[in-house]
């Protein structure tokens, strides 16, 4: 769960309950101290008194909360949700016996659900299980999971490094069927959902402001979905709205995305590099995207040079966007030989693919595969996959995913706004 950091939360309790019914209080009682919990730690009262107390106390490892009470029991746990720490278990009970509650319960993130008359046997089983979750280990996978982490960086705006990068995560995610997070670094003027006809939401907005309420069902929550495989974090603050942070929310973030997904592509500003030079301390691929000019040759020499100081582990891709073969402001050969190194990858200019694919709100690589501009978009993409993946995995293709996408459906984020023209305001 996914409430802010209270004061004390390193000597949270073992266990809590909050039940509406003297019977169920006394079986609950019995059982506890059966398992060595203090049995004054079984309250009188249901899911809002719970919520009540978790809002000013430290959650507990386990919580147990009674329904009985509650007319909207998915609602009230969703409330139960803002003020619950990560890593806390909760077990529910109630008097409704229905598979439907308790599918979306159990959706919703609740452990298990239990019907009264309460059983001894099976509250102290499902007790005892939550216990075993609450200790395991949060990665369970034996060995460990490819993860490969693209930053996508213009040399300069207008480049074209925001369509390459809503390109690689949309053939990531729809080509090969990799979980795919697109974080869009660009708090005031991101492109990430509107090039694919998306309102981006506030996620990203709040993640700033409350950075300690990161966690996966944040992530769940307040991520926008673009296809079965794609989620995407962005945002569109108000221009009067500075960004003030430390930067701690895009670390969190980078974190329960590498826990979560396969692919983590992120459209991140040049101006980023100055004030969060910590941002690319883990980054695996950074594509430096940039066009053939001598303002082009400058920017790309300081920030090739500042990623080889800042960002040494990384992976450097050069990609030359807009080319025009035979009208360069200068050669490929002079610009090589400027930056001290080849350009790997030559994106075409075409302006006709670029403005179909606006028209159609889709990314340039969904909306152009049969054309040379995105057939070079598709290469670009095999590259930055090949860094991560071995030949094997590559072949074989992605496996399920343990974490936000094993747990939570992506039909479940938010979803697409409704169709609208090319010409309104992104949103």
């Amino acid at each position: 769960m996914n409430a802010p950091w209270k004061p004390g939360a390193g000597n949270r309790d073992a266990f809590s309950a909050f039940i509406c019914d003297e019977a169920s209080l006394d079986v609950m009682r019995v059982v506890t101290t059966e398992l060595g919990w203090p049995p004054e730690k079984c309250n009188k009262g249901g899911l809002r008194d719970a919520v009540q107390s978790l809002s000013i106390t430290s959650s507990p490892n386990i919580l147990l909360v009674d329904l009985s009470e509650s007319s909207d029991p998915l609602s009230d746990i969703n409330a139960l949700a803002e003020v619950c720490e990560p890593g806390t278990v909760v077990v529910a009970i109630g008097q409704v016996n229905d598979v439907r509650l308790y599918r979306e319960l159990v959706a919703s993130g609740i452990h298990d659900y239990l019907i009264k008359p309460l059983s001894p046997q099976h509250l102290r089983d499902a007790l005892t299980h939550a216990q075993a979750v609450f200790a395991a280990p949060k990665q369970t996978e034996t060995g460990a999971k490819s993860h490969v982490s693209a930053f996508v960086i213009g040399t300069r705006g207008g480049v074209g490094a925001s369509t390459l990068a809503t390109s690689l995560a949309w053939s990531f995610s729809a080509d090969h069927k990799h979980p795919t997070a697109l974080l869009d670094l660009d708090i005031h003027f991101g492109t990430g959902a509107l090039v694919m006809d998306l309102e981006p939401g506030r996620g990203l907005t709040d993640a700033i402001e409350n950075p300690s309420r990161i966690d996966g069902l944040f992530i769940e929550r307040a991520m926008i979905r673009a296809n079965d495989n794609l989620a995407i974090l962005s945002a569109e603050a108000p221009i009067n709205e500075p960004l003030i942070t430390e930067g701690s929310a895009f670390l969190q973030l980078q974190g329960e995305f590498r826990n979560a997904f396969d692919m983590t592509v992120v459209d991140l500003p040049r101006n980023m590099l100055i004030n969060f030079p910590h941002l690319l301390a883990d980054a695996g691929v950074v594509v430096v995207v940039t066009e053939v000019t001598l303002a082009g040759a400058r920017d790309a020499i300081r920030i090739l040079s500042w990623l080889k100081a800042n960002a040494g582990q990384a992976q450097l891709m050069v990609v030359a966007n807009k080319v025009h073969p035979a009208n360069q402001e200068i050669s490929r050969a002079d610009f090589e030989a400027s930056i001290e190194r080849k350009i790997d990858f030559l994106v075409p200019f075409d302006l006709k693919a670029a403005s179909h694919a606006a028209k159609l709100g889709q990314t340039f690589i969904e909306a152009n595969r049969g054309s040379k501009a995105g057939a070079a978009l598709g290469e670009i993409a095999n590259a930055v996959r090949a860094t991560g993946f071995s030949d094997a995995e590559q072949a074989e293709g992605p496996k399920t995913k343990k974490g936000l996408l094993g747990k939570f459906d992506l039909n479940g984020l938010k979803p697409k706004k409704p169709a609208k023209k090319a010409a309104a305001p992104a949103g």
